[in-house]
């Protein structure tokens, strides 16, 4: 959690530091790009500007991964723990962001999709590879 979370700090600190609010960088083209953004939203800027709804929206998200962590962790289940630890540790750094600066900064934009960073890389990894495992346990469950 702790990599995450400071990998996730670390890219943002430099953008910020190094870019000016949309700016572009293209790297292969104009299809993967580095992109100053600032989103004071959630996923795909949703609820854009509403600090109290993305703030409650990532605690609840922090507190059922923190939940599920324990209980998956005691049941044995520690695949599926890591994934949740991923999520949580992604909510975690974009919380820091939501906290002490405002909003969340974004940088990474690949062809026409939303420009996401290093925490978002990891709440999506962390989903897939959890709803892969329950989807295998789910099956594995049926079969016997």
């Amino acid at each position: 959690m702790a990599a995450v979370i400071a990998a996730d700090q670390l890219t943002k600190l430099i953008i910020r530091a190094n870019l000016d609010l949309g700016e572009r960088i293209p790297v292969i083209g104009d299809w993967f790009r580095i992109t100053y953004v600032q989103n004071t939203g959630t996923a795909f800027s949703m609820f854009s500007g509403n600090k109290m709804v993305t703030l409650v929206l990532t605690s609840v998200l922090i507190v059922a991964c923190l939940i599920l962590i324990v209980h998956e962790s005691r049941s044995g289940s520690r695949s599926l723990a890591v994934c949740l630890t991923f999520v949580m540790a992604g909510g975690v750094a974009n919380m820091i962001d939501r906290l002490f600066i405002g909003f969340v900064t974004d940088m990474i934009s690949v062809g026409s999709f939303a420009v996401f960073n290093v925490a978002d890389i990891a709440v999506t990894c962390g989903c897939i590879i959890a709803m892969i495992l329950v989807l295998l346990e789910y099956k594995d469950s049926e079969n016997k």
